[in-house]
């Protein structure tokens, strides 16, 4: 019983040592496999990713500014169509910069600008149309 004994010690032992061999073998693939990621990783950065980050930003800012452009005009006919509804036109007169003048309710002048904003003035800086 006893030489058994030794002999299931000895082949577990066995065992533990190709268990061991094993996983340091394991473990050298596995950090030869992280060497190779990190290599392949940093040729990310090549220039046509690179490049292709700049493309997007590119059209990014395009989208943005041409967006801007619609709203500014949307907003400049939106206010321009409600002062030709609601509001006179001052026919004799136009502004300091040819602007077409409405006059609102409380007998004031203004103009509209390109992003549909009222910009109110004076009678005195009111110009004579040079039809």
């Amino acid at each position: 019983m006893i030489k058994n004994k030794v002999i299931i010690y000895t082949y577990i032992a066995t065992i533990k040592l190709i268990i061991m061999k094993k996983g340091i073998f394991a473990y050298l693939i596995a950090a030869s496999i992280g060497v190779f990621s990190v290599n392949v990783h940093a040729q990310d950065t090549t220039s046509e990713a690179h490049g292709l980050k700049k493309g997007v930003q590119k059209t990014g800012h395009a989208i943005k500014k041409t967006a801007k452009k619609v709203g500014n005009k949307t907003s400049e006919l939106a206010a321009k169509g409600k002062a030709d509804v609601v509001d006179k036109v001052y026919e004799e007169k136009q502004g300091p910069n040819g602007q077409k003048i409405y006059i609102n309710d409380n007998s004031r002048y203004y103009w509209i600008d390109k992003k549909g904003h009222r910009h109110f003035v004076s009678k005195g800086r009111l110009k004579d149309k040079n039809d």
